[in-house]
C-alpha cells in the first residue's frame, strides 16, 4: 500500500495493543520497524516478519528466489540470522504446476543458501500470482539493529546500487536492455546476510534498516525520525544500477515512486543542481534492495575490514547530524 493510504489505515488501530501489557515484544509496538521482536530468554529473541508480492521478472525461478530474499532481508535489517521460513502463495487455478514448482524452488534453494529451512506454507487461488515468506529468526536481544539507533557523527552507508523499480518497470514496458534486467536480477538475489554479519562483526552499530517499498528518501527518513535526527545524502556517493539513471531521465519511474515522494517530501530539502530523475530515484521502491546502516566513525575502519572479509560491497552516502528530515546534497 501506499504509505499515506496505509497511515490512514492503521490509525484506528493503534490502541489495540500496549507495549507496557506485552513487555517480552522487544520491538514492534512503539517506533515501526521492519520485523518484530519478541524476548524468549536472557540470551534469544525472535525475530518475525513476512512479505510477499506479484511477479517483478518474468522467470518464474528468479522470482520466487527474489521473494524469498526480500521476505528474508528484514531479518536482516533487525541484526540477526534466519532459522526458517513458510511459503505464502496465491496462484491461478489455470496456472501449469511445474510453474508454480519453479517458483516455490526458487524461493527454497535461496533460503537453502541463508542456511536456513522452508518448513511449510500456506497457498490459495488468486486470480493474480503471488509469493513470499513469513520468516522467524534468531538474535540476542543485546545486538538488534532498529532505526532508531543513528547519532550525529555516525556515517551513513548503503550495501546495494539503487534502481530495481525503475529497471523493473522498463521491462514490464518493453524497454530494458537485457544487460540492465540481468543486472537487476543479480542485485535483488543478493541477500543481505552477509552485509548483517559484517556489521554484527564490527560492533558498536545500533541503527540498521532495508530499503524496499518507500525508497532510499522514504525508508531513511523513518530512520532518521526514529532518531531524532538529519541524514545528509550525498546524490553523486549514491550508488545507481547500470542503465538506471538512462531510464529516469526518460521518466520511466512505477507509480508507488509518485506516492513514496507526496508522502514524505515535506521534509526533505533538495540541492538546487539536483536534477527532477535525481530526486525521483531516491523514492524509486526497491525489490530486495541493500541495508541502510548508521556507522560511528570509530568503527569505520573495522566495519570496512569485515565487508571485505565477508565479499561485501558498500557505500558511504552520508552522515547524521543534529537537526530533522534529510537533506540532499549534489
Amino acid at each position: 500500500m501506499a504509505p499515506e493510504a496505509l497511515t490512514q489505515v492503521l490509525r484506528p488501530l493503534a490502541d489495540l495493543f500496549h507495549h507496557r501489557d506485552h513487555p517480552a515484544l522487544l520491538v514492534g509496538l512503539g517506533v515501526a520497524d521492519d520485523a518484530a521482536v519478541y524476548q524468549l530468554n536472557a540470551e534469544q529473541a525472535l525475530i518475525h516478519t513476512l512479505d510477499f508480492f506479484t511477479p517483478v521478472v518474468d522467470d518464474p525461478y528468479d522470482y520466487g528466489a527474489i521473494a524469498a530474499a526480500n521476505a528474508m532481508s528484514d531479518v536482516y535489517a533487525m541484526g540477526g540470522e534466519v532459522l526458517f521460513a513458510l511459503n505464502i502463495g496465491a496462484f491461478p487455478a489455470e496456472m501449469p504446476p511445474d510453474i508454480i514448482t519453479e517458483i516455490l524452488r526458487g524461493g527454497a534453494e535461496k533460503v537453502r543458501e541463508a542456511g536456513a529451512i522452508i518448513a511449510g506454507g500456506h497457498t490459495v487461488v488468486d486470480a493474480e500470482p503471488k509469493y513470499g515468506l513469513a520468516v522467524s529468526g534468531i538474535i540476542h536481544p543485546a545486538r538488534i539493529f532498529t532505526k532508531g539507533g543513528a547519532r550525529p557523527g555516525d556515517l551513513l552507508v548503503l550495501t546495494k546500487p539503487l534502481g530495481t523499480g525503475v529497471i523493473s518497470t522498463a521491462l514490464k514496458r518493453e524497454l530494458a536492455a537485457p544487460a540492465h534486467v540481468t543486472g537487476m536480477v543479480m542485485s535483488m538475489q543478493r541477500l543481505n546476510r552477509a552485509a548483517a554479519q559484517a556489521a554484527q562483526a564490527t560492533g558498536g552499530m545500533t541503527a540498521a534498516t532495508d530499503i524496499t517499498g518507500f525508497g532510499l528518501l522514504g525508508h531513511g527518513m523513518e530512520m532518521a525520525n526514529a532518531a531524532g535526527c538529519q541524514f545528509v545524502l550525498a546524490m553523486h556517493q549514491i550508488p545507481l544500477l547500470e542503465g538506471v539513471m538512462d531510464y529516469a531521465m526518460q521518466g520511466v519511474f512505477p507509480g508507488g515512486a509518485t506516492n513514496n515522494r507526496r508522502f514524505f517530501e515535506p521534509t526533505v530539502i533538495y540541492a538546487a543542481a539536483l536534477s527532477d530523475a535525481q530526486r525521483m530515484l531516491l523514492w524509486d521502491p526497491q525489490t530486495s534492495g541493500g541495508l541502510l546502516l548508521a556507522v560511528p566513525p570509530s568503527r569505520m575502519q573495522a566495519f570496512e575490514q569485515a565487508c571485505h572479509a565477508h565479499e561485501q560491497a558498500f557505500w558511504v552516502i552520508g552522515h547524521v547530524r543534529d537537526g530533522q528530515g534529510i537533506e540532499v546534497l549534489p
